[in-house]
């Protein structure tokens, strides 16, 4: 599904550049539930705006569903996001004037799916994440675990092969956090691929691969080995 080999990407810095991945060679399958770590400046945003086709790769090869990456404008990488990948981010990223429903229903309005059918589908699922009772209620009437359900229903709204979450539980405390990562799992087993950006070990250990970076370079990728409930 996701496929990188010898990836670089640098920054300029006055006349120097900043080398933020070095080389990185990572395969992510269909279905897998995969969490990045890093610490600050590892790399791992920089990745994920990749991955998500926020940023370009300066060399190597990058593969979304087998196809290759590179050299699109802006107006093929928006087509591309909006067929295969949704968006969850720490800080939510909803529209404060809008109410759940609308803001669930943006991406199907820039697929050209008309508004009725749009509030169908939007409130389908809002109903998935638990929140139809709450449609329409504004972000200011929300909670942070909420929003972030609000924003998961969004960024599953098109269908997406892919969800890309850059620190989805940062903002929130560790009962909300787990129940959003509860939620992240059961996407997950129905099939869809979930990349999850993280520094918490925690939310980490509840996915089932971790790939850790370290000054932009990969130094494990590990699969996570589940204990048993006695």
């Amino acid at each position: 599904m996701i496929k990188l080999h010898n990836l670089h990407k640098s920054y300029p810095i006055g006349k120097d550049s900043l080398h933020v991945l070095k080389g990185l060679d990572l395969h992510i399958r269909e279905g897998e539930f995969v969490s990045i770590m890093g610490s600050s400046g590892s790399g791992k945003s920089t990745l994920l705006n990749i991955v998500g086709l926020l940023d370009t790769h300066d060399s190597g090869d990058y593969f979304l569903n087998g196809q290759r990456i590179e050299n699109l404008n802006e107006k093929k990488a928006a087509i591309l996001r909006n067929k295969f990948l949704g968006f969850v981010f720490q800080s939510f990223n909803l529209i404060n004037y809008k109410n759940a429903l609308e803001n669930v229903a943006l991406p199907l309005y820039y697929k050209g799916i008309g508004r009725k059918e749009r509030q169908v589908t939007a409130l389908q699922y809002l109903e998935k994440v638990g929140l139809k009772e709450r449609a329409y209620h504004l972000p200011s009437e929300l909670s942070g675990g909420e929003k972030q359900r609000v924003a998961i229903a969004r960024a599953l709204v098109t269908n997406p092969k892919v969800v890309l979450a850059d620190e989805p539980t940062g903002a929130l405390d560790s009962t909300t956090s787990h129940s959003v990562m509860e939620l992240l799992k059961e996407i997950n087993r129905e099939g869809m691929t979930v990349f999850v950006i993280t520094h918490e070990e925690d939310i980490a250990e509840e996915t089932d691969r971790i790939v850790r970076l370290r000054d932009g370079v990969i130094i494990s990728d590990k699969r996570v080995i589940k204990k048993a409930i006695v």
